[in-house]
This record gives structure tokens, sequence and C-alpha cells, in this order.
């Protein structure tokens, strides 16, 4: 009995410790399945591609490449990772990219440019013709993208994953020969290796040689520390054991492949031969020569004594042992040997940064997880293509850094009070609404509140373009146009808080003025008369069509900009103007790959068309004559002859100053302030507008860009200035911009003089142009862009015009009523 009793014990300790260790190998399997799954999710810049007929710099496309880690030869073929100019031909090795699971396989293509007919310059160089090595016509050449943002997941582990298809079988050779021989022959453990090297070490009196086999080295990696105790070896051994009954030997070699440690990176370790070719050599795993796959091989052993940056000696004499030893056992002849011994491994150092998107990724990650919650990025292998430019993030970044310190520099209190001052710019792009930069203060790594999106401070005058458009709706009743004429004259009137009294900057009033001349110099009070008239709850459904979100109280100050919206709304609001009245909600996130390169798209928001082109062109042509001689005025002043709409905007006691302009392909906004409401003491032509201007010149220079369109149901019409009427026989006239039809019946003088009568249509030759411009001697900016001073004359039929609030009183007359006479608030 007591016998049985014995067997019927140690069966049930057996059975036990079976059903222990298949929960025990379950586990494992579960766990690798989850680490190899797992992988780091990248956010790529907004990807460049070139097509012929582009206008693009060579100097643009050279600075991108080396960006992204290029290197410039002057003799041969360039190869992965290499490119060389040669007159109007840029040759480029283009690197294998990688999105997820999507490869793009690399290519060498030919890229010739020639300059504009008008000119030399390579600014103004077009992309004649892209060909392939063989001298076939691309369609296109996508260049590699920045990346600007990683997300490593717990584990921080920095790696790109390859199927073992795609890694060189140079590569596989030599992990093979270097680290395991017998590694199809064996199980988990190889007894007769792991004899060789306790011989070894016996008789080296250390640690001379490893026993591990990869799968043991693989175990150890993904599921062990590095100690070297005699516990953790046989709990290496036990995992190498689960793995070799649950996988095949080919998916634990990928798995070796992808996860097997090679160095670090700043704090970030470098994982799998994926990540190593591009960290180490800036290539693709597959466009690796033998060398570069002997040495990667060379340095598994101790990534951080032979690594090929800090060390590149131990790491050549590791590659030379590695090939040795292939050569050794037949995997190499002597031809090939030599050869990879003579070659240059190239080793390349990973490019650093120069721009600082923390808080663009910080909108990018919230506007995914808000958007989808299985969008959150983690550890899931995602590749997020991002809005970024780049080259406007850093633009934005310098300018808004030079702004600050500039501004300090000229007011030294600034620097005194409690806070520092900070500024916030954002950058659109009025066609898509993708988010091209962001800045969201004067230090991420101090303050990680993004004033570009989460602030909400009072605009001031950068408000009035809203209140503008909603005056000039063709269905608004009363009717108005940018002619029509609004009374500076004191006002009060009695609100529940109290009379209020709005007042002009300079404290004085000038009597009857335009519509549009209150808009170019930012009076408050005809202003304040035209919100009046127009009502809140008219500006208000405008503002929500042109997609502000923020609360607005209908007060009469909300004409004035009283109710705080955010820097990115009202820059979109414009951007709506600049997009010829369509809206697109910004976005930051283009599309999400999923590991396997499934496309999610993010962005879905339609174009609306929430104002026509004419409207919208009306209050383009105003806020041009803003920067013309308005109180944008200083954009010139600083060197941007382009094109521009622009509007200023200032809080009482300076608390907040704004600059927000847009060109056709960019709408761009700038605020500067304290966070806890300290005036800074300037207005935004002061403080604000020489950011944008900066900005502007680095982004499309001083020349700017394309011209805005002339849309059809516009026309000009010659008005007499002091009346608004039109012009006829025996008064001066003046061009004024009027949606068809709704131009004044009444004239001025002894009536209808025909030749005044100026109307322009899209198949005008003189599309773009307007005729004030050469009324007033001021700067004309033609379709092309260009532009110049006219060295301060004005004709002699012109009023005399200045900046901001430097006018006095004009001494005109008041409005004669009439039928169809411009209203007068």
């Amino acid at each position: 009995m007591r016998r049985g009793r014995w067997l019927t014990l140690l069966a049930a300790a057996i059975l036990a410790t079976g059903l222990g260790y298949l929960a025990f190998e379950a586990r494992v399997a579960r766990e690798f399945e989850a680490l190899d799954a797992s992988s780091p999710e990248r956010i790529l810049a907004r990807p460049w591609t070139l097509r012929a007929g582009d206008r693009v710099d060579p100097r643009r496309v050279i600075d991108h490449l080396e960006r992204v880690g290029y290197r410039s030869v002057s003799g041969g073929t360039p190869q992965a990772g290499e490119f060389s100019a040669r007159g109007r031909d840029l040759l480029v090795g283009r690197r294998t990219l990688r999105f997820g699971a999507l490869v793009d396989p690399g290519v060498r293509a030919r890229v010739r440019f020639r300059s504009s007919s008008r000119s030399s310059s390579r600014s103004n160089a077009r992309i004649s013709s892209i060909r392939d090595a063989d001298g076939n016509d691309m369609a296109h050449l996508l260049l590699d993208p920045e990346v600007i943002g990683t997300s490593l997941g717990e584990r921080s582990r920095d790696r790109v994953p390859v199927r073992l298809d795609e890694v060189p079988e140079h590569l596989l050779d030599a992990l093979l020969t270097v680290e395991d021989r017998r590694f199809y022959e064996h199980g988990a453990l190889d007894p007769r290796r792991i004899a060789g090297a306790a011989l070894s070490n016996l008789r080296q009196r250390r640690v001379a040689e490893g026993g591990s086999t990869i799968t043991q080295q693989l175990a150890r990696t993904l599921f062990l520390s590095t100690d070297r105790t005699v516990l953790r070896k046989l709990r290496e051994a036990a995992i190498a054991v689960a793995l070799e009954r649950r996988f095949s030997k080919q998916r634990l070699l990928e798995a070796y492949v992808n996860h097997i440690y090679l160095g670090q990176r700043r704090g970030t370790a470098i994982h799998g031969f994926g990540r190593a070719a591009q960290f180490y050599f800036g290539r693709d795993i597959s466009e690796l020569t033998l060398g570069q796959s002997a040495m990667l091989v060379g340095i598994v052993r101790g990534p951080s004594v032979y690594s090929p940056h800090r060390h590149p000696e131990r790491a050549r004499a590791r590659r030379d042992m590695v090939l040795g030893q292939m050569h050794a056992v037949g995997r190499l002849d002597d031809d090939r040997r030599d050869a990879a011994l003579e070659a240059d491994p190239e080793i390349r150092r990973a490019p650093e940064r120069n721009f600082d998107a923390r808080w663009y990724l910080d909108f990018l990650r919230r506007e995914l997880a808000a958007g989808d919650a299985s969008l959150e990025l983690g550890g899931g292998g995602r590749t997020v293509l991002s809005s970024l430019a780049p080259e406007l993030q850093r633009a934005a970044e310098t300018a808004v850094s030079n702004g600050i310190l500039s501004m300090e520099r000229r007011r030294p209190r600034l620097k005194e009070q409690s806070g520092p001052l900070q500024a916030a710019l954002v950058a659109l792009d009025p066609r898509t609404g993708d988010i091209l930069a962001m800045v969201g203060g004067r230090s991420y790594g101090t303050s990680q509140f993004n004033r570009a999106v989460d602030a909400r401070r009072q605009p001031g005058s950068a408000f009035k373009p809203v209140v503008a458009l909603a005056a000039l709706a063709p269905e608004a009743e009363p009717s108005f146009t940018l002619a029509s004429m609004l009374r500076d004259e004191p006002l009060a009137l009695d609100t529940p808080a109290g009379v209020w009294k709005p007042a002009n900057a300079d404290r004085a009033f000038l009597g009857p003025v335009k519509l549009r001349e209150a808009l170019e110099g930012s009076r408050n009070v005809p202003f304040a008369r035209l919100g009046l008239a127009v009502g809140p709850d008219r500006i208000i459904e405008t503002a929500r069509r042109l997609g502000i979100g923020s609360p607005l109280a209908p007060y009469p100050s909300l004409a004035l900009g009283a109710s705080e919206v955010t820097l990115l709304e009202l820059t979109a609001a414009y951007a709506v103007l600049a997009a010829e009245g369509r809206r697109t909600r910004p976005a930051a996130a283009l599309t999400v790959l999923d590991r396997d390169g499934t496309a999610r798209r993010t962005t879905t928001a339609p174009r609306e068309s929430v104002v026509s082109p004419a409207e919208a062109y009306l209050i383009t042509s105003a806020l041009r004559g803003v920067v013309e001689h308005g109180t944008g005025s200083g954009v010139r002043a600083a060197g941007y002859r382009g094109p521009l709409a622009a509007k200023s905007g200032t809080t009482n006691d300076s608390r907040d100053a704004w600059f927000i302009g847009y060109t056709p392909e960019l709408a761009v906004g700038v605020w500067v302030g304290f966070d806890d409401g300290t005036p800074v003491g300037l207005p935004g032509s002061r403080a604000a507008l020489p950011i944008l201007a900066d900005f502007m010149i680095r982004v499309l220079g001083p020349r700017g860009g394309r011209d805005f369109r002339f849309p059809a149901g516009v026309e000009w019409i010659d008005v007499e200035p002091a009346t608004g009427r039109r012009a006829g026989w025996g008064c001066r006239g003046e061009p004024e911009l009027f949606l068809a039809g709704t131009a004044p019946d009444a004239y001025c003088g002894y009536g209808p003089a025909p030749w005044r009568r100026r109307t322009l249509s899209p198949e005008s030759p003189a599309t773009g142009d307007d005729p004030r411009s050469f009324r007033r001697g001021r700067v004309r900016v033609g379709a092309d862009g260009r532009g110049g001073p006219d060295a301060g004359r004005r004709a002699a039929t012109s009023r005399s015009r200045t900046p901001d609030t430097s006018r006095g009183p004009s001494g005109r007359p008041a409005a004669v009523p009439s039928p169809r006479a411009p209203r007068s608030p």
C-alpha cells in the first residue's frame, strides 16, 4: 500500500510538473507574441514629392537630403543614401523607405532643373524632368520624410521590424557563422557548443567564449536581465526550450534579427538590425554591403565596446574577424573577403533634428486620441504621416525666438516682469487645413502649455475682418459696401454694465470715413457703430461659419474683439478668406498606417464653402490695403514685398498683441503677451508683426509667393472718397471694389461719367491688380508677386494716409442722403 501511495504521489508530481511547464510554456509564447508585435510608432513630417514642372530651388532639395542623412559625393554613381550635384542635374540614390509594412524600394534618380526664362536665379528653377537609372521618365520622386517624433512604448526600445526575406543573405550568413553555426541542427541548447566554450574558457582562465545559442540570446533579450547568475542561466534555458517547442526556427531567427540589442542613442536602446542599419550607416537593411553586415554582426558581442561611432577601429577589427570566420567556413571566397576588407564601411552619424516640434506633437497626439481612441499612440508599430513642414517649423521657431529677444533688447523692462514674455505662431495651408508649423510659447522645456491652441485671449482689432464680412454679405440688412461711410465720432451707449464709450487708439475722431479706411486704419469707433448696425447675432453667426468655436458674448464690444478666442481658430478663420471662402478644419495628422500597412485616414473633414469667393475677396482687398498703407505697413518696412493680406490686433493696455496674415498658400497667426496679462506696452503692429514678417521672408522669400486670384462677381467702380458716391462729372474719383451690382446709384458732381467705370473680370489682363495702387502711388503687387516702393510720392488727388492712428481730423463734408447712398451708422 505504501509503495502504491508513493507511486501515486510521484505520478501526481510528474503530472503537476508537466501541467506547470505547459502553463509556463503557454505564458512564454503569449508574452513572446506580444513583445514581437510591439514596436515603436513613428511620426513623420509632411512627405515631399518632387514632380516635373514643380518650382523648386535645388538648394532646398540638397538641404533636405543632408538633413535626413544623405552624403554628398563628387564622382561615380550615388549609392543608397548619397547624392551628387552636377550642373543642372541632381543625382540621388534614394534609400528604401519603410512606412510600417509598406516598403518603397530604393531608386537612383536624375532630377534635372531649368531656370525660369525671366531669371537665371536658382530660386526660380523648375524641375524639367525626373528619370531613373535606365533613363525612363518617373512620374514623381518621393524624398525621405524627416522623423519628428517616436513613441517607443513601455520598454523604450527603438527598432524597425523587418521580415526575414528582406534581410541580405550575407548578413544572415555572418550571423549564423559567428553566433550559432549549428542553429538549424540543434534544439534550444547546443551541448557541443556549451562543452567547447567551457573548455576554451578553462584554457584561457577567463570567459572568452559563450555557449548560448541564438534562441538563448533571444530569450535573454526579451525576458531577462544581463546578470550572470546560475539562476538566470537556468531560466534562460527553460525559456529557450519553450520557444523552440512553440515556434519555428525561421520565426525565432526573424525575432532575433529584430530584437537583439545593438547600441544606444541618447538613452534609447537600439534593437534589431533594421534600426541599427539606419543608425550606423544611414541605410535600409536591404541596402547593406557585405562589410557593413559583418560589422553589425561583430558588435553583437559588445555594442558599447565595439560601437562604430565611438570606437571605429575596434568595430573594423570585429568586422575583419567576422569576414575571416565566414571565409574559414566557406561562406566567402577570397575575392569577396578581400574586397570587403578593403571597402570603407561608410559609418555615418544620424543627423540631429534642428527644430523642436513638441507643442505640435502634443497637439497631434491629442487630435488622434480625440478622433479615435484606438489611434492613441503607444507601441503598436503605427506610422503617422503628419502635416508638419520641417522647413516652416524651423522658420517659425527662429522667428519667434528672434522676435522675443529683439523686443527684450529694445525694452529691458519686458524681462523684469513676474513671468517671461511669451509668443506663439501657427501656420496653415488654407487649401487643405494642414497645420504646417506650430510654436506654442517661448520654451517647451520651461512651459509645455500650448498658447497657440489652448490659450483664449482677446483678439482686439484682429477680429474686425469677421465684423466686416458680416456687414458686407449681400443678404445683410442694413447692407454695406467697402465705400459705405461710417461715423468716426464720439459714441456713448448705455449697457447693463454701465456706459460704454469706445475710443480710438489715438483718442482722435476723423468724422465720416469709408468702411475700407476704418479697417485699414483700425478705427475702433466706426467699427463699434458698424457692429451695432449689423448686430451681435449676425457677427457670431459669421464667426461660427468661419470656424471660430470659442464662446462669443453678444455684447456691443464684440465688434472690437472683446470675446476671447484661440490663435489657431482665428488663424483658421483668416484661412477661409485665403481659400476663397472654403473652410477645412485644421488638422495635424494626414494618415495613420497600421503596422501591416493599412491606411487609416484621420483628416476626413470635407472642404465646405461658407463664404462666396467674391465676398472673401472684398475682405482680402481691404486687408491688402492694411499692409500697403495701414497698420500692417511695417511688413513692407521689414523687407517682405510679396502679396499679403493681414490685420493687427491689440487689446486694452496692450496686454495682447496679434498679427494675422495670409497669402493664397499660407495663413499665419502670431500672438505676443504675458501669461498673467501683464501689459506688453506694444501694439500688434510692433510686437507680433515683426515675427510674422520674419517668418514670411524665411519661408517665401522677400518677393513672396502666388498672388491672389481675382474672382468673378466683383468689380471696381470709381467713387468720390468724401461721400462714397459714384464719381461723376466734375468730382474726384477713386477706385473701390464692390460685389457686382451693389455699387451706389447716386452720383456726385453733374451726373455719370462713363469712362470712370472700370470693371475687371477674371479674364482681364489686369487680374489681381488693385487700381488704387496706381492712383495712390503705393506698392504695386502684380500677379507674379513682385512689387516695389514708390519713394513716398502720392498722386495729387489722393488723400494722405498714415498707419495706425497718426491722422488728424479730416474736415470732410458730411454725406448727403440719397435713395442708395452709403449708410452712415
